[in-house]
């Protein structure tokens, strides 16, 4: 994985490098649009609890310990360049349409590189004639609705996933509708409860159809609101077992409702609620898909209910200062036979000061608090602030 991500970076910065040439500009010069863009961004955590180490440089509320020093005693500093951005996009006139693409990573790893500084693939998508084909944001989320926080997750309450998609959009004057297929994947909880009937039991997600999204979203002077959909096959099995049993599949299905609201030129509120069943694979944090219900001697999985939440504030006190506060949660509706330790609520709070001397910098300090509640009930708690700094550049900047 990681030697093909060198690979990809290498092709980029040779693809950058092949745009600067002579000949590449001419042909920029004639109608068509070239960006290279990011910023170099510093983090100063003071964590005054502790957090699961691969996550300390971020607030999610799924990363709290419920149980006292299993990651060592309170207190811990971090200091991190991982939100660091790079990125590029273009747009090329053609007779008929014209094409966009854009490229874009930066280095918070996650997955198998969890904790570490390396490239991560944010973004990699093209668009003609309202065909989109792709890595960007689901269209089950509303990207407008994440607050201007400086911590890198931001709140748990709320759809955020970036997934490999191919897309149709229909604008019409102000509202725009959107269909989707998305890359499928699925996460599984299969509780000791069960593993203590059968130890050798090793259930996986797997997909074997895309998921299905769509947005209607309408845009106004004072703001937006925007409802999204998604259906989804949650499959499960069981490898290296004859029939591959216990197998099958479950529905998943979920509501996303967003509105941001516009008050005065001073004010943004940002209000979301999303539910649905099996749709955590989607959420900012916390949850699970699918896992064991009923009884030990008659166990069936299911699709876990979930709700989120978010109400945050963006106000500007000048042209330079601005502050963001709010809360955010998400909470899920735990199966008989998941464990005591399995996540069920997660709560997320922040506010904030930040500072813009002009367009290309600022400097934040932030206030954080997070909680997390497993199904037995024990609780744990992160407080924490955040100083950052953001240097901007682009290729387009005078």
């Amino acid at each position: 994985m990681k030697s093909m991500l060198t690979r990809s970076f290498a092709l980029f910065l040779l693809a950058v490098g092949l745009l600067s040439l002579p000949a590449a500009r001419e042909a920029r010069a004639e109608g068509s649009d070239f960006e290279v863009y990011g910023f170099a961004h510093f983090d100063y955590v003071q964590d005054f609890n502790r957090v699961n180490p691969a996550w300390a440089s971020t607030l999610r509320p799924s990363r709290i310990p419920t149980e006292d020093g299993i990651y060592g005693a309170d207190g811990q500093a971090v200091l991190s360049a991982r939100q660091s951005r790079l990125g590029a996009m273009g747009t090329i006139p053609t007779d008929n349409g014209d094409v966009f693409a854009k490229f874009e990573f930066d280095m918070f790893g996650v997955g198998a590189d969890e904790g570490q500084t390396t490239i991560r693939l944010r973004h990699a998508y093209g668009t003609y004639k309202g065909w989109l084909a792709g890595q960007t944001n689901t269209l089950f989320m509303d990207a407008d609705l994440f607050p201007n926080v400086v911590d890198y997750w931001g709140p748990s309450g709320m759809v955020f996933l970036r997934n490999p998609q191919l897309r149709y959009t229909k604008t019409m004057t102000d509202n725009s509708f959107a269909i989707a297929i998305e890359h499928p994947s699925g996460d599984i909880d299969v509780s000791d409860q069960v593993r203590d009937i059968d130890p050798e039991l090793n259930v996986v997600a797997v997909s074997k159809v895309p998921d299905l999204t769509a947005q209607f979203r309408s845009n106004h002077g004072w703001g937006h609101f925007q409802l999204a959909g998604i259906l989804r096959k949650i499959g499960y099995e069981t490898p290296n077992v004859l029939g591959n049993t216990p197998k099958g599949d479950k529905t998943g299905a979920g509501a996303d409702l967003s509105l941001n609201l516009k008050v005065k030129d001073s004010n943004t509120i940002r209000l979301g609620a999303v539910v649905g069943n099996g749709i955590a694979n989607y959420m900012n944090d916390g949850g699970t898909d699918l896992a064991p219900d009923g009884t030990i001697t008659s166990v069936v999985p299911k699709a876990v209910p979930l709700q989120g939440y978010i109400a945050y504030l963006d106000h500007n006190w000048s042209k330079k200062v601005s502050t963001s506060l709010g809360y955010s949660r998400t909470q899920v509706t735990n199966t008989s036979l998941q464990d005591p330790d399995a996540f069920h609520l997660g709560e997320y709070a922040s506010v904030n000061v930040i500072y813009a001397p002009n367009s290309k910098v600022f400097f934040g300090a932030e206030g954080l608090w997070g909680q997390r509640t497993d199904n037995g009930g024990a609780i744990g708690n992160d407080r924490r602030v955040q100083f950052s700094a953001h240097y901007a550049f682009s290729s387009k900047s005078q």
